[in-house]
């Protein structure tokens, strides 16, 4: 059976529809899936099991390019897939497989997607309070527990990155804490820089600095922390590809994150991680792994599921103070 699977765009959308992936491999073993995924993810995906190929969704977020879905949608019609799972809910990502003339093309109702999909399902929040099991259950109904995402990333793979970035082996100093630092969502998702910064002077030191990952958007906030960390953590934001980041990500003592793209990453190669909520909801997309603590004020005005604070006080996040989130860096 040839699947085709179109993924989410955000980062840690894509680690939580890994688990319908491996559903459908234990459904049908012998099954090919492609995912159709933005360029940014891809890395992600290739560090999957389940994942035969990585397709390229040459579409920017938001792009509709009606032409551009239908041509792309003609060219993989020659892939013969018979299966086909729209992650995202919208009208335009069920494009390509209708076009592709899959058979089956399964998937939420989302924004009336009566022609496009053939199979479409009704969310059902009460019996599926979290993103993954609305994935998951599209793969049919969800008995026992789900399985857990889970990255690949060798020794070789971090010997490799930490030589490309000339950074020590941890075989000649303990190995390090990372600081996960951004929130592509906006600022009601990031914990203060300067909390950060406090942190990092608690667990770091100048020989054994703690690492800060993300992406170049994330330079100004990781220059920021180091800045005012006193020597004692190393911005590599911007400095690194997410094949990278997973690799450095993957050789942490601990990692400390928002809720964030990175955050799933941890928690897919199974670190232990503090996992840092603010406007967003640990019920909705929680890290799944046993190693992740959540940490989370739980204020009455939150989760507000805002880009930035509608109060204005942010107290959700100002007020975790770095000696709350230490005191699990021991454990």
């Amino acid at each position: 059976m040839k699947i085709l699977v179109v993924a989410p765009s955000w980062i840690g959308d894509t680690l939580l529809a890994q688990p319908l992936l491996t559903r459908l491999k234990r459904q049908a073993p012998n099954s090919t899936i492609d995912v159709l995924a933005p360029v940014w993810s891809a890395p992600l995906l290739r560090r999957m099991p389940e994942v035969d190929a990585v397709l390229s969704n040459p579409f920017a977020h938001g792009e509709f390019n009606f032409a551009g879905r239908r041509a792309l949608g003609h060219h993989l019609a020659s892939a013969g897939y018979e299966r086909a799972y729209v992650l995202p809910n919208s009208w335009k990502s069920a494009l390509v497989p209708y076009f592709a003339d899959v058979p089956r093309r399964i998937g939420y109702q989302g924004e009336a997607r009566y022609l496009l999909l053939n199979e479409r399902h009704r969310q059902d929040a009460a019996n599926h309070p979290q993103l993954v099991q609305r994935y998951a259950a599209l793969a049919g109904p969800l008995e026992g527990e789900l399985p857990q995402p889970s990255l690949r990333s060798t020794i070789a793979q971090q010997e490799e990155t930490r030589k490309a970035l000339q950074l020590p082996d941890p075989s000649e100093n303990a190995a390090p804490i990372v600081f996960c630092p951004g929130a592509e969502y906006g600022p009601a998702k990031r914990w203060p820089a300067r909390h950060f910064a406090e942190l990092a002077t608690r667990v770091g030191s100048a020989a054994a600095p703690v690492w800060i990952v993300g992406s170049a958007k994330d330079q100004a906030i990781g220059d920021e922390i180091a800045a005012a960390a006193n020597g004692t953590a190393l911005n590599l934001c911007g400095r690194t590809s997410l094949e990278q980041a997973i690799d450095l990500i993957a050789s942490a003592r601990h990692v400390v994150s928002n809720d964030s793209g990175l955050m799933h990453v941890a928690a897919a190669l199974g670190r232990p991680l503090v996992a840092i909520y603010g406007s967003s909801s640990p019920t909705y997309t929680p890290p799944l792994s046993p190693r992740a603590i959540i940490v989370s004020r739980q204020l009455p005005c939150s989760p507000c599921f805002k880009r930035e604070c509608p109060l204005g006080h942010l107290d959700c996040l100002n007020g975790l103070s770095p000696t709350q989130v230490e005191i699990y860096l021991s454990h």
